[in-house]
């Protein structure tokens, strides 16, 4: 009868279109059943917050990238995307026309915004863990400039961001060099300033040693004592990926030179740049937390993809020196999600599946992770990247539909790999517990 009620359930989660189509031929119903009921942890997530500051909330990233220059959105950001339905029926009993291709016009949205809201009145502060239940999802690591009411412990865990310490200087320069930055280096010029006012100071201190032990740790180590369990790096928005090895004394005299001045000369300032990560990297080590950098083609028109490919930070992960920090390759890696694979050879490397998991269909993403969890099961990492894109698409959505797509991409790869003869049943579900909570739970030192 239990294996009944879950496959049923298994059903009734699977798309119509894919079931239509016989994809769900190719799942096994054990292993379907399995994934399904598990209660997951999202590796990484920016969820708002909830009534009755959410409507003024914007900590939930610090590069938001809702305001950017238009550019080529992928399909599953798009406000005619296919699979939206499917999330406003679920989460908010919001119905469309069988014939209904998007975007919503004016009194759709007026309707929509109504369901919606009927929704949070009724959930109230408890608003945000409602939704995570929708998804089956125990505890979402959230992404945040800080935390607030409603998404704190036990079922939000806190990531801040890194970034702003690495810019210390008149950054006038770098935010002239494409319209994305322009926008992108002011907001991280205002996250250091409050870096700095949380330590007591006004302007960075005169030396780089100062800097370090006055402004650097003592944010690492604020963050820790509030619970933090890792560190983001959006850089890959800023600049590239390629951190070379500078020693302190080589960082000191650029920082010495530039302290207080103009924008300083960006090779030199890279110097700094540089020296500061692999700091922080190690600092992150040394308090038992992570570093989670942005590894995907971003969002905006100007995203340097060449200098976001993950093979850039083999240097840094091959550092002897920063072997006690783990680093989380978040979003695979994509385009180069075979480069992002095979790094996990490295003891302290991981990936997780967020926003590719929006980003592309099941059997899509089926095709990588089968890969991946052919080679390196145990680290591997489910994640949504739930992600406030619009009005019509919130945080919500996108997580909704991520969940959605990555179980049903995860039942793909290990149906596959079992009808092939690669592993057991139990094996498969031994896998799948450890990409949708155990690698994580080890990885944070979390409760399963």
């Amino acid at each position: 009868m239990v294996g009944l009620l879950l496959a049923q359930m298994v059903h009734a989660q699977t798309r119509v279109p894919a079931a239509e189509k016989g994809v769900t031929r190719d799942i096994d119903p054990e292993i379907a059943a399995q994934i399904y009921a598990m209660k997951a942890i999202d590796n990484h997530a920016h969820p708002v917050l909830p009534p009755p500051n959410d409507k003024t909330d914007r900590d939930f990233d610090a590069l938001p990238v809702d305001n950017m220059e238009p550019a080529t959105d992928v399909v599953a950001w798009r406000a005619d995307n296919p699979q939206l339905p499917a999330a406003w029926k679920a989460l908010w009993n919001f119905d469309v026309p069988a014939n209904f291709e998007g975007p919503l016009d004016a009194e759709g949205m007026k309707r929509f915004q109504e369901a919606r809201e009927v929704v949070k009145a009724r959930e109230g502060v408890h608003y945000d863990e409602w939704v995570l239940d929708q998804a089956n999802i125990g505890v979402m690591v959230a992404n945040r400039v800080m935390m607030g009411p409603g998404v704190q412990e036990p079922r939000f865990r806190w990531v801040p961001y890194a970034d702003a310490l690495l810019f210390p200087f008149d950054n006038s320069v770098l935010a002239a060099q494409t319209p994305d930055k322009k926008l992108f280096f002011p907001l991280e010029d205002r996250l250091r300033a409050r870096y700095l006012s949380a330590v007591g100071l006004k302007v960075v201190p005169a030396t780089l040693p100062e800097y370090l032990t006055q402004v650097v740790t003592p944010t690492l180590e604020r963050q820790r004592a509030g619970d933090a369990i890792a560190e983001k790096f959006e850089v890959a928005y800023l600049r590239a990926f390629d951190f070379a090895d500078p020693s302190e004394e080589d960082a000191a005299r650029v920082y010495a030179k530039w302290v207080g001045k103009a924008a300083p000369d960006s090779a030199e300032y890279k110097v700094l740049q540089d020296f500061l990560f692999r700091y922080i990297a190690a600092e992150c080590g040394r308090l038992g937390m992570a570093v989670h950098l942005h590894t995907l083609s971003g969002g905006g028109g100007y995203f340097g993809i060449a200098g976001a490919n993950p093979l850039l930070l083999e240097p840094l992960f091959n550092d002897s020196r920063l072997r006690h920090t783990n680093f989380v390759l978040l979003h695979g890696g994509w385009p180069f999600v075979r480069e992002a694979g095979a790094l996990l050879q490295k003891p302290n490397v991981y990936l997780d599946l967020s926003q590719e998991a929006l980003m592309f269909p099941p059997r899509t993403l089926a095709t990588w992770l089968r890969e991946w969890l052919e080679t390196y099961p145990d680290k591997v990492l489910f994640g949504t990247d739930g992600y406030a894109l619009s009005d019509a698409t919130g945080w919500e959505e996108t997580m909704w539909i991520a969940n959605r797509n990555g179980r049903e991409a995860l039942a793909l790869a290990l149906t596959g790999m079992v009808r092939d003869g690669e592993i057991s049943r139990a094996r498969a579900g031994a896998i799948a517990e450890e990409v949708l909570r155990g690698t994580a739970s080890t990885l944070y030192s979390l409760k399963r």
